[in-house]
């Protein structure tokens, strides 16, 4: 593939993977060529017994536990994970970790610890073990699926085929009640890092001419593939061009699984993609607007504070402008893990409570979001813990630079972002243009995890303040 070429696919199949030859990204069929109907879930009303179509792919075996899967010198269909030599500074720990098609140079990867080192990773890995999915009522094929280790690219995409069928017959009301008739399209493009990155649209009705572009940045460990669809449909339905991507190492963009080598190199991932998208003549001449989503709202100032003038508005939900205390360890350990992440970058020792457990306050809801199986639920990594608590401190140490108009929207009972530090983000911001708005008894995810009249009344806010600065 051509350096800034789009390939466009389809939903793909759970039949079939997308493969990656001759450094381009295959079409992907359609769920429903040659399956029928979608099969149902149990955990949808009247559900039934049609069981998930077995996948036609071998199992993926961990990086860290047997050879690479995909080095130079592997089997033809794996791409080269050689770095390419323009890749930035900021991304010279993981180099030999990004994932791109075709050859992309000769630059070698990190010396491989030995001795006493190896032992400490191998624990570190053992530790870190993938943690299973309560997948409540799945078949077994679909729970084989989710037990293959994600830390590449190309196994996240395979999986995300298997659950996709699944996803409408969820008892959500993302899924439920999604509008019809929404325009949609997924691309797989190489930027200009050398990074492939997954990202999608939702568009109005055919025939409905968009009144702006929203931009979403999503959480830690999510995707825009799975609750988000929900809710971009009804922002698209509401008029609006919606716009969404994986960050590197999350959903299905390439990179280690999980793995932030630097904040603000994500960062920049982001600004290069939505420029890109910014500047194609059916966007450009539209009002454009950031939404960032608990660490995504850290992603959105990020982005404003850096392109202060480029952006009509900033919309936050549950923002990570400064990580709750509750979920966070004491002050002497986060001092000796900050100094392991620089041996142990990738391994998966940061200490943490079961996010989705605060994050959720409908149990039915928290059941469901275990069928995100691509998103990740394991351990943090020690170089992205210390990087998001970087980027905390960063952004809190700047928030009276916040010009643009602002919405926040927190749960007061928030256990994951502190809705405090959002009170204070909106008394500190410089912009007259701000509103925020507090749900009581709300917990983290209030745009999936809440009950559905609650859900409504968050994204019916969202659309309400769109419109009255378009």
């Amino acid at each position: 593939m051509r350096r800034g070429q789009t390939v466009k696919v389809k939903q793909a199949s759970p039949s079939r993977r997308p493969e990656r030859r001759s450094g381009r990204v295959a079409k992907t069929p359609s769920p429903r060529q040659g399956h029928g109907q979608a099969p149902t879930c149990p955990l949808a009303p009247g559900n039934a017994t049609r069981k998930i179509p077995s996948q036609a792919e071998r199992p993926i075996t961990c990086a860290r536990a047997t050879a690479p899967i995909d080095r130079p010198g592997r089997a033809a269909e794996q791409p080269s994970r050689q770095p390419p030599a323009h890749l930035p500074p900021h991304m010279a720990a993981i180099s030999h970790r990004i994932a791109g098609p075709g050859p992309l140079g000769a630059a070698a990867a990190p010396p491989r610890p030995s001795g006493r080192s190896a032992a400490v990773i191998a624990a570190a890995a053992a530790k870190g073990a993938r943690r299973a999915r309560a997948l409540e009522g799945a078949s077994d094929e679909l729970r084989a699926a989710a037990a293959q280790c994600l830390d590449w690219a190309p196994a996240r995409r395979r999986v995300r085929a298997a659950f996709a069928p699944v996803l409408p017959t969820l008892d959500h009301c993302l899924f439920k009640m999604a509008p019809k008739g929404i325009q949609m399209e997924e691309n797989y493009e190489k930027n200009s890092k050398g990074v492939e990155i997954f990202w999608k649209s939702w568009l109005p009705r055919e025939g409905t001419a968009a009144k702006a572009a929203l931009f979403f940045c999503h959480g830690y460990g999510d995707t825009c593939t799975f609750f988000f669809e929900g809710i971009a449909k009804r922002i698209a339905a509401a008029g609006y061009a919606v716009y969404a991507m994986d960050y590197p190492g999350f959903g299905l963009s390439y990179g280690l699984h999980g793995y932030i080598a630097s904040f603000d190199g994500m960062v920049d991932h982001v600004i290069g993609q939505y420029a890109r998208i910014r500047g194609t003549k059916e966007v450009r001449e539209l009002p454009h607007f950031l939404l960032g989503q608990s660490m995504g709202g850290a992603v959105a100032l990020k982005i404003h504070l850096k392109q202060e003038k480029e952006w009509d508005g900033v919309l936050l939900v549950a923002p990570m402008c400064k990580i709750s205390e509750d979920v966070t360890p004491p002050a002497p350990v986060l001092k000796v893990l900050s100094i392991l992440s620089c041996l142990l970058p990738e391994a998966k020792l940061f200490p943490q409570k079961d996010i989705g457990d605060l994050a959720f306050r409908d149990p039915r809801k928290r059941k469901v979001a275990e069928y995100n199986a691509i998103s990740y639920s394991d351990q943090m990594r020690l170089r992205t813990a210390v990087e998001l608590l970087k980027a905390t401190k960063d952004i809190e140490s700047q928030l009276e630079k916040i010009s643009s108009p602002l919405l926040i929207l927190h749960g007061a009972a928030d256990m994951v972002t502190d809705p405090q530090v959002s009170k204070f983000l909106y008394e500190k911001a410089s912009t007259k243009d701000k509103t925020l708005k507090l749900y009581d008894g709300s917990y983290h995810s209030i745009l999936e995890g809440e009950p559905d009249d609650r859900i409504s009344t968050a994204i019916n806010d969202i659309i309400s303040w769109l419109d009255s600065h378009c």
